[in-house]
């Protein structure tokens, strides 16, 4: 069995959590709020920029060029490609791609981007590519499932969305596995714990930043230049 092989069985209870979330529910029926649909792209937005900034240090502790460029195209794909789902929603939700950029993390984003940088700093290349593994496949993994479960014509909202994660994202998860894999295997067993450790605690981070963009999380106490 592969080392991501293992990985994906122990975190199953998760992948079929976040399947099941009234967000992922929400674009396959084709009904999310405008609000809803406006945090989830501010939010994101603002992940991914920081997901870049993961990749970076990653590259920093790259020991080949064949590593460096899979970091390098990552980074261009998030630059280059995947701002077409974020259009897709904020589309629907009728704004402008533009105006929903540079806003503050919510709670569960900014805990998820601030374990990610601690992975970072702290782990080896393999634990950063374990903590940084679960957002390209969950959403591979959500974006088959909506293809095969909905089928989206032109007249589905989310069409475009369900269609870029469900193939497009697939060779960006097959090499980031690929590396996990090679690096699982000539890792001692104390590392492949802290890489299993840290792709389970990203996958909860998954379902957390879906819940916060469903439920629109913001902090409990707003900051206070925003009190009135």
């Amino acid at each position: 069995m592969r080392f991501t092989e293992e990985l994906r069985r122990e975190a199953d209870h998760l992948f079929e959590a976040i399947f099941a979330h009234p967000f992922v529910r929400g674009i396959a029926e084709g009904k999310l709020g405008r609000e809803q649909l406006i945090h989830y792209v501010k939010q994101d937005y603002e992940y991914l920029n920081a997901y870049m900034r993961v990749y970076g240090m990653a590259i920093s502790k790259c020991a080949d060029r064949e590593e460096i460029a899979m970091f390098h195209e990552q980074i261009s794909f998030i630059l280059h490609s995947e701002v077409h789902p974020h259009r897709n929603f904020c589309a629907v939700a009728g704004v402008k791609f533009e105006d929903v950029q540079g806003f503050p993390l919510a709670p569960s984003a900014d805990h998820y981007v601030k374990h990610m940088l601690a992975v970072a700093h702290q782990g080896s290349l393999g634990e950063i590519m374990a903590a940084l593994l679960p957002c390209p496949w969950t959403y591979l993994e959500i974006g088959r499932r909506l293809m095969e479960e909905v089928m989206p014509d032109p007249s589905h909202p989310f069409g475009e969305w369900i269609r870029f994660y469900g193939g497009m994202a697939g060779e960006a998860t097959e090499l980031m596995r690929s590396r996990v894999d090679a690096w699982g295997e000539t890792s001692n067993q104390a590392e492949r714990a802290r890489m299993k450790e840290h792709f389970i605690y990203s996958c909860q981070l998954e379902y957390l930043f879906w819940d916060m963009a469903f439920k629109v999380e913001e902090w409990p106490v707003p900051p206070k230049a925003a009190v009135v």
